[in-house]
């Protein structure tokens, strides 16, 4: 059977009072948030390419990087195989991701295919691309494809929100917080999204930018 899909703001309203009724942290936290945003993405090649530009460099770099390579139409598995390394590397990227942008054009990913899948199959599809790490794949899987029972245990914001949230002696890491996470399926895409919203608003608390 499919997994439950993430569509609208109301599919989010659902997971969110779930969570608010099974763990009273994650009703304290809404309660701090409010609604929570939707964050569907398109899927596809140019989604997890953008991915890959946006890994170890911050926000406004990523941005300007994507930028050019959208205006230079590198953007599809076509473009990037017929550019080459000195036109890639003039608009922005670094050679390593180079490298990854020829392993993602030339793994033919079939991207409609991937929606039919099981989470741990598309995990396992774009993992085998070099480049492409389990963050990376699940945050695919959650905003790309719309699972509603997807977590991004190795994402450090949601590493540091659990800790707030659930007042925990340490940062907990990976594999810890995919073990805590267990106890919010089948929300645990929206369980992620509360995190994120959270890890800001007790940040802006703190006056921590």
């Amino acid at each position: 059977m499919l997994e439950r899909i993430i569509q609208t703001d109301a599919c989010v309203a659902e997971g969110a009072a779930w969570l608010a009724r099974t763990e009273p942290r994650f009703d304290h936290a809404l309660t701090l948030t409010g609604p929570l945003a939707l964050r569907r993405k398109p899927d596809g090649f140019a989604e997890v390419l953008s991915a890959i530009v946006s890994q170890q460099v911050s926000v406004a770099s990523a941005r300007a990087i994507w930028g050019r390579l959208q205006s230079a139409g590198m953007v599809t598995p076509e473009a990037i195989l017929a550019s080459d390394d000195q036109i890639l590397r003039g608009l922005g990227l670094s050679r390593q991701k180079v490298r990854y942008a020829f392993a993602l054009a030339e793994a033919g990913i079939d991207y409609d295919g991937l929606r039919d899948l099981p989470t741990s199959d598309v995990v396992k599809v774009l993992t085998g691309v070099k480049g492409i790490g389990v963050w990376t794949a699940e945050i695919y899987a959650m905003f790309c494809l719309g699972r509603a029972d997807v977590f991004a245990p190795g994402d450090l914001a949601l590493q540091e929100s659990a800790r707030l949230l659930f007042e925990l002696e340490h940062r907990p890491k990976e594999k810890e917080l995919r073990q805590m996470a267990r106890a919010w399926s089948p929300w645990r895409s929206v369980a992620a999204r509360t995190l994120w919203a959270y890890y800001h608003v007790a940040k802006d608390r703190e006056g921590i930018a």
